[in-house]
């Protein structure tokens, strides 16, 4: 057996173990394993899942140690997954992973025991103790948990994986309240779906290179409307009816189509079915010179300052839910890309282009979308409607525009 060369024992049983099966996986690292038939393969899987459920349940236990012994304070660590995080190099999604576990096994010793022995996974265990949390939260007694601990263990044995523990809500409720199940899982559900609407997110940043990620969290029942929506735009007899033949290939993969169909989806949306935004319909503006009518390469920008490529520009000009701007040398709008004339929600759109944010000397920021339309002249006192006598404002500075004896010199 090789020896512990690399890691300073203390003599603890548990970090003997753990220094033993650190240096015989080093003896591993260069077995191969293309001399294993079919049936050992399996059979090696299925004990790596078990192996590495024990080391999870070890870990949880010992990062609980970790907290009796306020490791997180004497680092000056705000929390311990940030001590985990620090200690051992995972990243934080990992590292509050890992707490949460070490915080459901604490009071489920049945649930504990049997990810010990490697009979359930560490997210079957989670997933136990989610459920034996909510009914702690609904005031279940003591041993009326007992009861459902001991049944999704037994599921969780039974090759029900963690998706399935998380539905077999209502099973529980079955064993113990078979007469008031059905209320019980509608109360349930109607708590879960307002526990998802409050812990609804959705961020966005810009990589600086042409793209935008971001994470979002909805209600399933949302998330499954969308799905459904995406999954429609990305459908091949959809993709080759708007793209031609050869267009859609199996070979790309599907996230990318997913991809591809939610900018169709941001693009095709009408934007007359959104409520407004600062008096007009939440429509994109694309800002050109005219000059890219006659073919010059140029670079166009949507009205948030985005820089688009003059075929990104032509091509969002003919989309449903953007408004092409033609622009002079000097600024001014010549068109807009609507069949009608001038009238306030037109103005507006062009007071947007050409100003693009509050006017107001401070240097207030704030986009033009969400300003008001300020007359120069008073409409009392004879101004008219005009976009040249029209100056963009944010609610803030519009009210202190109107205060009387107001400086227009200060802010």
């Amino acid at each position: 057996m090789a020896q512990h060369t690399d890691t300073p024992g203390s003599g603890h049983p548990i970090e003997a173990f753990l220094c033993t099966v650190l240096d015989e996986l080093k003896g591993l690292a260069d077995v191969p394993t293309w001399s294993m038939d079919a049936t050992t393969t399996t059979r090696v899987v299925g004990l790596s899942a078990r192996a590495a459920a024990g080391v999870a349940e070890l870990e949880a236990r010992t990062i609980r140690q970790a907290e009796v012994l306020d490791l997180p304070g004497q680092t000056q660590c705000r929390n311990v997954g940030r001590w985990v995080q620090q200690t051992t190099g995972v990243t934080r999604r990992t590292a509050r992973t890992k707490t949460r576990l070490a915080e459901a096994l604490a009071d489920l010793e049945p649930t504990r025991t049997a990810t010990a022995r490697g009979e359930i996974h560490a997210e079957q265990a989670q997933a136990i103790a989610n459920h034996v949390a909510v009914l702690d939260d609904e005031k279940v007694s003591a041993h009326d948990q007992a009861r459902a601990e001991t049944f999704l263990l037994e599921e969780a044995r039974h090759g029900h994986d963690a998706d399935d523990l998380v539905a077999m809500g209502h099973a529980i409720w079955e064993r113990l309240d078979p007469e008031g199940a059905d209320e019980r899982e509608a109360k349930a559900l109607e708590a879960q779906e307002e526990r998802a609407r409050r812990r609804t997110r959705l961020t966005m940043g810009d990589d600086g290179d042409g793209l935008t990620h971001g994470r979002f969290s909805i209600p399933t029942a949302a998330a499954d409307a969308f799905t459904k929506h995406l999954h429609a735009l990305a459908a091949p007899k959809h993709v080759r009816a708007e793209h031609g033949p050869g267009s859609y290939d199996w070979q790309r993969p599907s996230a990318e189509r997913l991809g591809q169909a939610f900018v169709d989806w941001i693009e095709t949306y009408d934007p007359a079915q959104l409520p407004k935004i600062g008096g007009l319909s939440a429509t994109v503006i694309a800002i050109g010179d005219y000059d890219l009518l006659q073919g010059k390469l140029k670079a166009a920008q949507l009205e948030t300052g985005t820089k688009i490529s003059p075929t990104q520009y032509l091509r969002l000009a003919c989309g449903a839910g953007i408004i092409p701007a033609w622009m002079n040398a000097s600024g001014e709008v010549l068109a807009l890309g609507r069949k009608h004339r001038f009238h306030t929600p037109a103005q507006r759109l062009a007071a947007i282009v050409e100003q693009r944010h509050c006017q107001h000397h401070s240097g207030c920021d704030v986009p033009g979308y969400l300003c008001h339309a300020h007359h120069d002249i008073p409409w009392a006192q004879g101004g008219g409607t005009d976009l040249r006598t029209t100056t963009l404002y944010c609610p803030y500075h519009h009210t202190r525009v109107h205060q009387p004896g107001h400086d227009p010199t200060r802010t």
